[in-house]
């Protein structure tokens, strides 16, 4: 197997050690092998008489390890040394419309997506085009940051479609989508790979920004786009940057991607964060978690839903393999020991008023007086937000810091900075650099 098949296991691995002690590690974990790749599955080889307890005990962990490094669809089959696979000698079965797209995970769909003032354009555009493809906004793009949902909404739709609808879908990712083309190219199989994308009436395509400097997949994900689109299909893309801001990428695609609803995803707030690892530890029926527990882990974790739900992952299993309750103690202990660049910095109120200020060109004296111009306005939310998220003061405290206003005035700040973030990504941009600037001065 070449090393470049090889190295998502290795990253698999690096994370399965991150989250058990080294002597579980190396007496069961370690003696794992790759048996081979197939997309977003690994079919990995165990001891025959360690297999079965190995899969009791840390199947669970195997797979969402692979999900932290391939992405809400990846599987984990565990399998005996010497034996062979289930599946080896047939094909293996995808959801209805699927052909060899990425496989949808029953797992990802509208019921299981937290929806916060970060998201909610997103989640209802994509309801929409769910319920009524090819009629609500076609094209629907999605942009934002790594981690913070825009994959699961693909495979919610998806999952809806397949599940409510009659149409078929295709599920893929541009590198995907190249990498077929590529070899229809050298294989002779055109025509296969054109039916495979174009006799769709769905087709969910994940991080398009791949598709820059690659000409020839350029022009003909530009024909496939033109010939969906031209029959009624639904197309749905998603990308971590804007389509204007995909200089490398040919205008008339760019043109066709903005030609629908563009509509942004942000990181979720600490109400959504903690939202979601509530959700999450109800799905997996992992056990009794302290409600503190997982306010820890939202309030330490605010990148992105992939790194809270990894660092979730690693608190459960720690308390698992130890026999401890999982506490606000424990949480500080593993991610402490985990994530040194997450122990939290203690702000003050007065250091927020004084950064805001600068960074928007007004006084901190403006911040805390009655002045409600445009630009004070803006600059006197922003760090209220600020205030609520990266320090432990209340929202009554956080009022009288800014002039004596009440707890109503600072939650409505903080509610009316999110949903310009949603919608409007120059501030997105400048409260993510400011809240970067607080937590890294150099």
């Amino acid at each position: 197997m070449s090393d470049d098949l090889a190295r998502p296991w290795l990253h698999v691995r690096a994370e399965v050690r991150q989250a058990v002690p080294e002597s579980t590690w190396h007496l069961w974990l370690e003696p794992l092998r790759l048996r081979r790749i197939d997309g977003a599955l690994l079919v990995v080889e165990a001891a025959a008489d360690k297999r079965d307890w190995i899969e009791q005990r840390f199947g669970r962990l195997l797979r969402t390890c692979a999900a932290v490094v391939l992405g809400p669809e990846a599987r984990v089959e565990l399998v005996a040394e010497g034996d062979a696979e289930p599946s080896a000698g047939a094909p293996r079965t995808l959801p209805a419309g699927l052909a060899a797209g990425v496989p949808l995970n029953p797992r990802l769909t509208f019921d299981q997506f937290v929806i916060g003032d970060a998201n909610r354009l997103a989640h209802a555009a994509a309801l929409a085009v769910a319920e009524m493809p090819g009629l609500a906004y076609n094209p629907l793009f999605v942009c934002g940051p790594p981690g913070v949902g825009k994959s699961h909404l693909l495979q919610a739709i998806g999952n809806y479609v397949s599940q409510h609808g009659e149409g078929s879908v295709r599920l893929t990712t541009a590198e995907a989508f190249t990498n077929h083309f590529v070899g229809s190219l050298r294989g002779g199989g055109m025509d296969v790979f054109m039916a495979a994308y174009r006799d769709v009436d769905v087709l969910l395509v994940d991080d398009v920004q791949f598709l820059q400097s690659k000409a020839r997949t350029e022009e003909e994900f530009f024909h496939t786009f033109n010939a969906l689109h031209a029959a009624g299909a639904q197309l749905v893309l998603t990308s971590d940057r804007l389509p204007r801001d995909m200089e490398a990428l040919e205008e008339r695609l760019r043109e066709r991607f903005e030609a629908g609803l563009v509509t942004d995803v942000a990181a979720p707030d600490f109400t959504t964060r903690l939202t979601i690892l509530r959700k999450r530890i109800a799905q997996d029926d992992v056990g009794d978690v302290e409600d503190e527990a997982l306010a820890v882990v939202a309030r330490r974790v605010d990148a992105n839903v992939r790194a809270l739900e990894g660092a979730l992952i690693r608190v459960v299993a720690f308390g698992s393999l130890t026999g401890r309750p999982v506490d606000a103690a424990l949480v500080d202990e593993v991610l402490a020991g985990l994530y040194p660049e997450l122990r939290p910095r203690a702000f003050t109120v007065g250091e927020i008023q004084a950064h805001t200020a600068a960074a928007f060109g007004v006084s901190v004296d403006d911040l805390v007086s009655a002045r409600r111009t445009a630009k004070v306005a803006w600059a006197r939310q922003v760090a209220m937000y600020l205030a609520r998220e990266l320090t432990e003061q209340t929202l009554p405290a956080i009022g009288r810091a800014f002039g004596g206003r009440n707890h109503t005035t600072v939650l409505h700040a903080y509610r009316r900075t999110i949903e310009r973030m949603s919608s409007d990504r120059a501030a997105y941009e400048a409260v993510h650099k400011l809240t970067s600037e607080l937590r890294d001065p150099r």
